[in-house]
């Protein structure tokens, strides 16, 4: 039996990464791994201890004593800080405002991608965030790039904050997408772009239902290569 795949899936803020991949590993049997949920959980903690996200000397010694956990119950990925259940407080606009300039910090980004490479050690995985395919696992055998235009994106992330009961305007809900497009791109360290052998996916008018069939069928020609490979 050929080795489980590993499924990297990157893009911007709203692009649909998360849920596309989180129903993607349902259906594969896979664990999902969302990177981005990592971030906001140790921002989150950043936040709680008054520091600035730029206090790289005072984030990390917070940080090596910090517990992140991803565990899925019912379907639904949730996350723990501590061992406690932040889940739903991850997605707020002040988290928002002050993870792109958090994850830029160099010594972050490799205290996390050194976790994430651990949970993608044996394959089976599809994990998403924006840096995975061209730093977490160069090596992934499948690899896609989500894109979307910045009002569809800024449409989605309104309608979410609106589910969670946080009131927000649509054009500073725009602003800050492409400000954290901006920061995420020109960062030095793990900066979001496309790795070279990535397949794209525009979502701007795709359903979640037709997202996750397009990556199921790329997932599964990988699948059925290896498997006709090892007969």
């Amino acid at each position: 039996m050929p080795k489980p795949i590993r499924i990297a899936i990157d893009g911007p803020a709203a692009s649909g990464k998360s849920t596309s991949a989180r129903l993607l590993a349902k259906k594969l049997g896979y664990l999902h791994i969302d990177t981005g949920s990592m971030y906001r959980a140790a921002t989150l903690a950043v936040i709680k201890n008054n520091l600035k996200p730029t206090d790289e000397a005072n984030i990390l010694p917070l940080l090596s004593s910090t517990t992140i956990e991803l565990k899925t119950e019912n379907g639904n990925l949730r996350v723990f800080l501590d061992a406690k259940d932040v889940s739903d407080s991850l997605r707020t606009p002040e988290i928002d405002h002050n993870i792109s300039q958090f994850s830029a910090l160099q010594g972050v980004r490799q205290l996390m991608v050194d976790k994430q490479r651990e949970l993608a050690r044996n394959g089976g995985i599809v994990m998403d965030g924006r840096d995975i395919g061209t730093v977490v696992l160069p090596g992934a055998e499948l690899k896609v790039f989500l894109i979307a235009s910045l009002e569809e994106r800024a449409a989605r992330r309104l309608k979410e904050l609106s589910q969670k009961g946080i009131e927000a305007d649509f054009e500073i809900v725009k602003q800050e997408i492409a400000r954290r497009d901006h920061i995420d791109s020109a960062r030095t360290s793990g900066p979001l772009k496309k790795a070279k052998d990535a397949r794209e996916l525009d979502t701007s008018r795709l359903s979640i239902e037709e997202q996750v069939e397009h990556l199921f069928q790329w997932a599964m020609e990988i699948i059925d290569s290896k498997n006709q490979d090892c007969k």
